[in-house]
């Protein structure tokens, strides 16, 4: 891959503070005519792309703004309205759209906003369309001339169908009943999709996080903060909880007793089940974040695994090198590549029930085949971006946490892509040390990260 540096995009689309460079009204129009220049010049005769959004109160500012842009560049728009992440990628293909456009902040809160593209394959742009969209934002924006502007479309069916493709990812035999299912929707875009599914394959649905007024997004709820389903979960009976993020591209699960499953769990179960019934292809593939005990559970099932960076993007590009179909990472980005093209948190809920189905097990069951190692992880926030993996300091205690800990644990220090934050993950077999270990690391980083600044004021 180039490793030219981009000036606005990051490793899942622009995003940032609403009302701060980048994300104004202006710069978001301007995006999108870029965007529009570009698509126009690749393909000859009309172009559309699709827009659909999250469930923030900017989201109608920044729709408005991708809409002009798209319009002055001759491109037509057709607008889904909230729709989950995932569901864009899937009427892009189905639409045959040249482009979608994602205006979302993921599980972040509701000030943050950003603006993320699928190709018309439902998949991340390719490096080198990043590239020549920021090469046009450096252009004065030109609009066509009249006769040869972008028209725009409300689609009034997009959830339906995202829906009905959702059921058709599971076998038709599968049936959620007697099954008590807790959604939690985190107030984001799943909101009128999530719990249409599983009611519809069967499930009785109690139904968190499902009344959006465009500041509650991702607010103590979602697959960023599970205790209000967990509570839930247990306050009902319910067989399962589910908890999607704002977009809903992330999948967080609750057992019956009430405890966490996260993404590598999940990635185990599925893994697994797949294995068994002759549908997996090839390796798993994990992140760095992704703990020891998944490594270990798959490698135990004579299966490969492999790690890759952080970031949804570089699981989707080693599962197509390898022709390989199952990926995912501890948040709860799970790849499922032969039933979709992203994350989806919605179809990788239905591959676990299915396994619960098909296993007749319980979710809690289904998980002991895989055992956890523990893992801190604590995010050391920076006033500016700072190499701090240069620093000797640094380096130092990194080693000497690597060389305590041996082949029994890892030390894993990284840059958030999304934020101004250093990621401090250490790993290991006993708790209270690897808590040690991690804090001791996160005040190194700190002090170093602080160092710097002070020395650059």
């Amino acid at each position: 891959m180039s490793q030219r540096q981009r000036k606005y995009f990051g490793t899942d689309g622009v995003r940032g503070t609403v009302g701060q460079p980048p994300i104004t009204p202006d710069f978001v129009m301007k995006l999108g005519w870029a965007a529009g220049r570009v698509l126009a010049a690749r393909a000859p005769g009309r172009q559309k792309v699709l827009i659909g959004k999250d469930t923030r109160v900017s989201g109608y500012m920044f729709e408005s703004a991708l809409e002009a842009g798209l319009s002055a560049a001759g491109i037509d728009i057709h607008l889904l309205g909230p729709m989950p992440t995932p569901g864009i990628a899937y009427l892009t293909r189905t639409f045959h759209a040249k482009a979608g456009i994602v205006i979302s902040a993921s599980h972040n809160p509701y000030d943050d906003n950003g603006i993320k593209f699928f190709s018309d394959a439902g998949t991340k742009l390719p490096d080198e369309m990043e590239y020549a969209i920021e090469a046009e934002l450096e252009r004065p924006l030109e609009t066509v001339v009249s006769r040869s502007l972008g028209k725009a479309r409300r689609v009034e069916d997009a959830a339906g169908r995202y829906i009905e493709f959702c059921k058709g990812t599971v076998r038709s035999s599968l049936s959620l009943a007697g099954m008590k299912l807790v959604v939690d929707c985190a107030h984001g875009a799943t909101y009128h999709i999530a719990p249409a599914v599983f009611a519809e394959l069967g499930a009785e649905v109690i139904t968190l996080g499902a009344d959006p007024d465009g500041f509650n997004i991702n607010h103590g709820c979602g697959a960023t903060e599970p205790g209000a389903l967990q509570a839930a979960v247990r306050e009902h009976g319910a067989d399962v909880g589910i908890a999607l993020d704002g977009d809903g591209d992330r999948l967080i699960m609750v057992d019956d007793k009430g405890e966490v499953i996260d993404g590598d769990e999940l990635v185990f179960i599925i893994a697994r089940r797949r294995y068994m019934s002759g549908a997996l292809r090839g390796s798993v593939v994990g992140t760095q974040m992704s703990n020891l005990g998944l490594e270990h559970a798959v490698r135990t099932l004579g299966l490969g695994f492999e790690r890759v960076k952080v970031g949804d993007r570089y699981i989707l590009e080693r599962l197509q090198e390898g022709g390989w179909t199952l990926g995912g990472e501890s948040s709860g980005h799970i790849i499922c590549l032969d039933l979709t093209t992203t994350g989806d948190g919605i179809i990788a809920a239905l591959q676990v029930l299915e396994a619960m189905s098909a296993s007749e097990q319980s979710l809690a069951d289904l998980k002991r085949g895989m055992r956890k190692f523990p893992q801190k992880l604590v995010n050391v926030r920076m006033e500016r971006k700072v190499d701090v993996m240069s620093m000797p300091l640094v380096r130092q205690a990194v080693a000497d946490v690597e060389a305590t800990l041996g082949d029994t644990g890892r030390v894993l220090l990284r840059p958030s892509g999304t934020e101004p934050v250093i990621r401090v993950m250490v790993e290991g077999q006993d708790d209270a040390s690897v808590a040690r270990h991690a804090d001791a690391l996160a005040s190194v980083v700190e002090n170093a990260a602080r160092d710097a600044s002070d020395c650059a004021a």
